[in-house]
């Protein structure tokens, strides 16, 4: 940053009093954004740097803190203020001393995040769109869930790889899956819950009290088992987290296929970021599930 005084100044105006930037510590993490640690000496922010052009992606994602914050069901960074100048776009969020253990926590976890589910909408998606990764994520609102999914989620990311230059038969067996979408969701339509969006394992962690967090957000209303779905993609969960969850809100049979329509999402999210390395699971994906229906 050639210089922190328009975040100040900024800060300084949310919090109605004056804070002047003393200190300003990198912290890793992230492959999108620089983050920071700043400090006045007494008080501490977190700060997310990027492009002046990354500012819609970042009110983004304040406002979806805050509506999870508002949920009152679990803990999320409090976000301060967000702006930009020329030169960068940033976020400012309370700062929070995360990473402390973790033992014996991940049912906390569970249980919290069932709360958070049973916060409802009328409708599936949300006010604003907001990005999944880098890659921008549509929410126009729906009552139909499955079209929704169909549409703004799968079709979406069908379209992209297709630009991207992922043709043939990707885009054959992704045309048959959207034709046949309704056939896993034979059941009553889900709620439209309250969900993170982008419920991996490096989104979450514990504050020092031992309270589970939630962060970087992509935010929406939709099926909680989208949320589920995520964190089995990459490695899973801790068990204890798992039966938490289903104790305060079990789950239906049918989960155990829906997840993989659910996380196909990311994985072919993974590919139009990432690149061919994911193509190959996500056509196995597609195969697996137009087998289950077949």
């Amino acid at each position: 940053m050639h210089s922190w005084h328009p975040v100040s100044a900024q800060i300084s105006a949310a919090i109605n009093t004056s804070f002047q930037i003393k200190e300003s510590r990198s912290i890793g993490g992230g492959c999108i954004n620089q983050a920071y640690r700043i400090s006045d000496g007494a008080r501490h922010f977190f700060v997310k740097l990027n492009s002046a052009g990354s500012l819609d992606m970042f009110a983004a994602e304040s406002t979806g803190l805050e509506e999870i914050r508002q949920s009152g069901a679990i803990r999320v960074p409090q976000p301060i203020c967000y702006g930009h100048n020329d030169e960068m776009a940033w976020l400012v969020l309370e700062y929070l001393n995360l990473g402390q253990s973790a033992r014996g926590k991940a049912p906390n976890l569970g249980e919290q995040l069932a709360t958070m589910h049973r916060v409802t909408s009328s409708q599936y998606g949300w006010y604003r769109d907001n990005t999944i990764g880098q890659t921008p994520q549509i929410n126009s609102f729906s009552s139909d869930w499955v079209e929704f999914w169909r549409m703004q989620r799968l079709g979406y990311q069908l379209n992209l790889a297709q630009r991207n230059g992922f043709t043939g038969k990707l885009q054959t067996l992704g045309e048959q899956l959207l034709s046949d979408l309704d056939n896993f969701f034979t059941d009553a339509l889900p709620s439209p819950s309250l969900l993170h969006g982008d419920l991996w394992s490096g989104n979450y962690d514990y504050d020092d009290n031992g309270n589970p967090v939630l962060f970087d957000p992509a935010v929406y209303y939709g099926d909680r088992e989208t949320d589920i779905a995520m964190t089995e993609l990459f490695g899973g969960f801790p068990a204890d987290f798992y039966s938490a969850y289903r104790y305060n809100y079990p789950l239906d049979s049918g989960y155990n296929t829906r997840k993989h329509v659910y996380n196909l999402y990311h994985i072919l999210n993974h590919l139009n970021l990432f690149g061919g390395g994911y193509r190959h699971q996500a056509e196995h994906t597609i195969n697996t599930l137009l087998a289950e229906i077949r």
